[in-house]
């Protein structure tokens, strides 16, 4: 039988982080691929996509990953996993991708003066301020942008988060973004998530073989509930004291 799926807000209330999966309910590997593609559509800082995904389906793999998530339930009777990588050190790559997506609307190798004013600042922006922002040697690139920042700033508001490790930040939370939306979509089908943060990252790393310039942004387990699979009733602080209208 074919399950409607869900809206937004019944996938946002049915998503729980759960702990337990039933091993007899498999999850299809392609619905959970749809929502992966899902969550690429997530929004993120100037559309760097400094993000990859990796799909575990196999048992053997998995069994390897547990261990390193220190065999919490919900990696030891995950169906599945999905692997939230950064990927800030495809900076140059990505730029250039966006580059040539404006190749491909505006036509390539347009003369300044037949830009239109949005063509302008979009090649300006992945031309000059992206390269201006990620680029980095040994931290003294961007000691050096924070000092001159910290100094223009005196007399205009000024983006200030171009050291290394602001840009870090900034791929780990555009990751998140992605790994909210794969999760919400997972709901959304039906099928259950658990976010595991609580992980010996390096060796997931060198077991999934990543280079050096990528980092696990967070592990999320995928599977349907068992009754036991959710811990209790779900606690939020109380909305007015996290609500604030200014």
């Amino acid at each position: 039988m074919i399950q409607k799926e869900k809206t937004v807000s019944e996938a946002i209330n049915y998503r729980r982080s759960v702990r337990i999966y039933d091993a007899d309910k498999q999850i299809d590997t392609s619905i959970v691929k749809k929502c992966i593609k899902q969550a690429s559509l997530a929004p993120n800082s100037s559309n760097m996509q400094l993000w990859e995904f990796y799909h575990i389906t196999s048992k053997d793999i998995i069994e390897k990953i547990a261990p390193f998530c220190f065999n919490q339930n919900a990696a030891k009777t995950a169906q599945q996993l999905v692997v939230f990588v950064t990927r800030k050190d495809l900076w140059k790559k990505r730029a250039k991708a966006n580059l040539a997506f404006m190749d491909a609307n505006f036509g390539k190798n347009n003369p300044k003066s037949e830009q239109s004013s949005r063509e302008k600042v979009a090649r300006n922006y992945y031309g000059k301020i992206i390269p201006f922002a990620y680029a980095e040697f040994l931290g003294i690139l961007g000691f050096g942008k924070y000092l001159m920042i910290l100094v223009i700033g005196i007399f205009k508001p000024m983006y200030r988060e171009v050291r290394k490790s602001d840009m870090r930040i900034v791929a780990h939370k555009t990751c998140g973004l992605a790994a909210q939306n794969f999760m919400i979509s997972m709901a959304a089908n039906g099928y259950d998530t658990c976010p595991m943060e609580g992980s010996d990252t390096w060796r997931v790393k060198k077991l999934l073989g990543l280079p050096i310039g990528a980092e696990i942004n967070m592990i999320v387990s995928c599977g349907i509930r068992t009754e036991k699979g959710i811990y209790g009733e779900r606690f939020r602080i109380p909305f007015e004291e996290v609500y604030k209208e200014v």
